[in-house]
């Protein structure tokens, strides 16, 4: 698994037309919380269980192939709240025999302060990249 920080993964995604982002957190989160722009959501664990999404490399195949490229090579970088869902999403691309999977240090929220608010040290947003609520 590569690790990649928020601006490299934006540039990335502005340099590689086949690059796609992938958002693991919850429907919840994704709408309500805010997601990166043109981001693909598909969640890795779903509110209230919070049991692994077993349908996972699937669920990818399938939204990838939506947009006519459904190549295993290509790159994908995947998000979550702060790195930890999106590592174990990752992990499984790989397994189901995606070559090019990048996790996003920090996710889109970051890592909590010492007042254990988030948004204030790293992530996504806090490096100020596009992102949208629903």
């Amino acid at each position: 698994m590569l690790l990649i920080n928020p601006i490299e993964a934006s540039a990335l995604l502005a340099q590689d037309p086949n690059a796609r982002l992938i958002d693991v957190r919850s429907k919840v989160e994704f709408e309500y919380v805010g997601h990166p722009l043109n981001a693909i959501h598909i969640p890795w664990k779903e509110f209230p269980e919070w049991s692994e999404n077993r349908n996972f490399v699937a669920d990818v195949d399938a939204r990838l192939a939506d947009d006519g490229n459904s190549s295993r090579d290509r790159a994908l970088l995947m998000l979550c709240r702060s790195g930890v869902r999106s590592l174990h999403a990752g992990k499984t691309l790989l397994s189901g025999g995606y070559t090019r999977v990048y996790n996003i240090e920090g996710g889109f929220e970051g890592d909590p302060d010492t007042e254990k608010h988030r948004g204030n040290i790293n992530g996504w947003r806090f490096h100020g990249l596009p992102w949208e609520q629903s």
